[in-house]
């Protein structure tokens, strides 16, 4: 009697355990149907598409890790617009015993650089004022000054002539670049004005503000929406200047940190940007777009695909 209900209870596990294996492989193939139909899929499996932009260029990377979050002719050699003075400002940054706080006295020839290129933004600095290097660095990074470009040119160059001087700092620009490994970036203005060789690339122009946004001077000065510098004038009064940033993101999109706008004939539309969400910063670069709001648009596209990569 009892061999027999050892018997029945055994085939009634058996029976069971063939039923629960039945439902557990139905439940696998129920779940690849509903996946193959792309009905469900989880979170952590969905990828975003990366996003379509009207610039020639762009490029994306995680500022933390150096990982390349975004390609698009990376590494096409375009022309850069006024993103160049972001060399500027690295290049002044850079200097042995920098006093961001020494004067330098405004000369005409920075003024009449605005008058004879067309292209040339202005800082609208004054002839025989005194600006610290400090404001020159907020009247070349915010408004995009020409004129405060070429005045630190002449301070930081070499040479017992202006022309000298703005060559040795040019010189300098190039130098630093070829330190930085920007492979497939030249110079051949302090500004972006070029003469034929002034170019760089997404990744390398996004290598180069990487670089420059260890320097806390420049972070303060590239995510400042506006600001108003008291300067002394050449009869030693003082004199108000207001420089509001041409970077349209700052105020616009969540986190936005810096970085330049540029433009010109050849560059087109560029934009240089960096963002930071929840301990994350993104930074890239768009360079040829075809208007100032497209550039925008890229920017962030870029930006909003890069926070989800």
């Amino acid at each position: 009697m009892r061999r027999r209900r050892w018997d029945i209870w055994s085939i009634h596990l058996k029976t069971t355990t063939k039923r629960m294996r039945r439902l557990s492989a139905l439940s696998v193939l129920a779940a690849g149907s509903v996946l193959a139909s792309g009905a469900f899929v989880p979170a952590q499996a969905a990828t975003a598409a990366a996003p379509t932009i009207a610039a020639k260029g762009g490029y994306v990377m995680n500022n933390g890790t150096g990982k390349d979050l975004y390609k698009k002719a990376a590494d096409t050699r375009l022309s850069t617009g006024s993103t160049t003075k972001i060399m500027t400002a690295r290049v002044v940054l850079a200097q042995p015993n920098l006093n961001l706080n020494s004067k330098v006295t405004i000369q005409k020839a920075y003024s009449d650089y605005i008058v004879d290129n067309n292209w040339a933004s202005s800082a609208r600095l004054i002839v025989g004022d005194k600006v610290t290097v400090r404001q020159l660095l907020y009247g070349l990074m915010l408004p995009s000054g020409c004129d405060a470009a070429y005045a630190l040119a002449d301070k930081f160059g070499s040479g017992s002539t202006r022309a000298a001087r703005v060559k040795s700092f040019i010189g300098k620009m190039n130098s630093t670049a070829k330190s930085l490994g920007l492979k497939n970036t030249n110079f051949d203005s302090f500004d972006g004005i070029g003469h034929g060789k002034n170019y760089s690339t997404p990744r390398d122009l996004t290598k180069l503000a990487s670089s420059a946004m260890k320097y806390s001077t420049f972070r303060s000065v590239v995510k400042t929406k506006k600001t108003t510098q008291k300067t002394v004038t050449k009869s030693g009064g003082y004199r108000n200047m207001t420089w509001e940033n041409t970077n349209p993101l700052l105020g616009t999109y969540s986190g936005a940190i810096g970085v330049k706008t540029g433009s010109g004939p050849e560059a087109k539309y560029c934009l240089v940007f960096a963002a930071t969400r929840s301990g994350k910063t993104v930074i890239g670069t768009v360079l040829a777009s075809s208007s100032v709001a497209t550039r925008t648009s890229d920017a962030k596209k870029l930006l909003n695909y890069g926070f989800k990569k």
